[in-house]
């Protein structure tokens, strides 16, 4: 199976071929083939930051910078929490942890800093 290069419009993953185009059903952009190849767009690493821009890592510790509230649950992740070996997903949450307490579940980058 051949690997499409992500939209470079949206980061969608679901692009196809038409003719001598690719096509990005999520957001309707079209990109030729010569153009994924100059721009780089084959190369699918992405890199995660944090709220301040540090890059982030596997195995990584953060710190929660806001108050989040746990869907499903009534408890809360407080402002200045630790989490200690992170790891790091696809999608839109992209951390994956687990947070004393509470348990596993997934956080966005957005929320933490790099401690």
């Amino acid at each position: 199976m051949t690997t499409l290069p992500r939209c470079p419009q949206c980061p969608s993953e679901h692009t196809y071929e038409d003719g001598n185009l690719f096509v990005c059903p999520e957001c309707g952009h079209e990109w030729t083939v010569q153009a994924a190849t100059d721009t780089g767009a084959v190369n699918t690493e992405t890199v995660i930051k944090d709220a301040v821009g540090n890059v982030l890592q596997d195995g990584d510790s953060v710190t929660v910078i806001k108050d989040l509230k746990v869907k499903g649950s009534s408890s809360v992740v407080k402002v200045g929490t630790k989490v200690r070996n992170i790891r790091l997903v696809e999608g839109d949450h992209d951390i994956d942890c687990k947070i004393d307490g509470i348990g596993p579940m997934k956080l966005k980058s957005q929320f933490v800093k790099k401690s």
